[in-house]
């Protein structure tokens, strides 16, 4: 027989979930893939305005996982942020119907890169780890009306980019090269290497909540 000290208890399974965001995008994300987790406000903006978007990304990220690091004990807190990049030009949430448009005009006809930053803390032992995912994205030659019919739906309001792949705005996509989950706001392949080396395993954690 094995003895096992406290020390060496793997205290993973104990430990929640917390996503610093109130998106709905990533909330749906995570419960796609079964987790169980608490949803908090991100006590900050997005304070970086870097001009590399890698690290812009990634500063924003940490800053909504921190800022609410003190009010989730013995948890791993998600912190994640998203950017459309083109033309050397970041294209943030619009917030009315002609701030769509011209961002629709913009994308029309290119290809253009989408970055999620994401941020892991353990608030239990304070590791922390930043990373970041990029997808390129080609969006199709769009006619006026096109564009103008889209708006009118009222989706692309909040969007990053102005559009939203996973809904009406999918017709829009002619191809993506890379990871689908990440346009949509969290990329999951990612997400799930960086809580592994956490001692978190998604699959393990779904199957063992059945």
């Amino acid at each position: 027989m094995v003895s096992v000290l406290p020390e060496e208890l793997d205290l993973s399974h104990e430990l929640k979930i917390v996503l610093a965001s109130t998106s709905p995008r990533r909330v749906d994300l995570l419960k796609q893939v079964g987790l169980d987790f608490d949803v908090v406000s991100p006590m900050c903006d997005e304070p970086s305005i870097h001009p590399n978007p890698r690290k812009r990304v990634m500063e924003n990220a940490y800053a909504k996982a921190k800022s609410v690091n003190d009010k989730s004990q013995s948890s791993l807190v998600i912190g994640a942020d998203t950017l459309v990049y083109v033309d050397d030009e970041a294209l943030g949430k619009p917030e009315g119907r002609g701030e769509a448009a011209v961002m629709l005009v913009k994308l029309s006809g290119k290809v253009h890169k989408v970055f999620t930053g994401v941020a892991v803390i353990d608030t239990s032992t304070g590791k922390e780890s930043v990373s970041v995912e990029k997808t390129l994205v080609h969006i199709k030659p769009l006619t006026e009306s096109e564009i103008f019919h889209y708006v009118e739906t009222g989706e692309p309001i909040g969007k990053a980019g102005a559009y939203a792949i996973q809904g009406i705005g999918g017709v829009l996509v002619g191809r993506i090269i890379g990871c689908i989950s990440n346009v949509i706001g969290l990329p999951l392949p990612l997400l799930s290497e960086m809580l592994g080396d956490f001692g978190y395993d998604i699959l393990e954690n779904v199957s063992s909540s059945d």
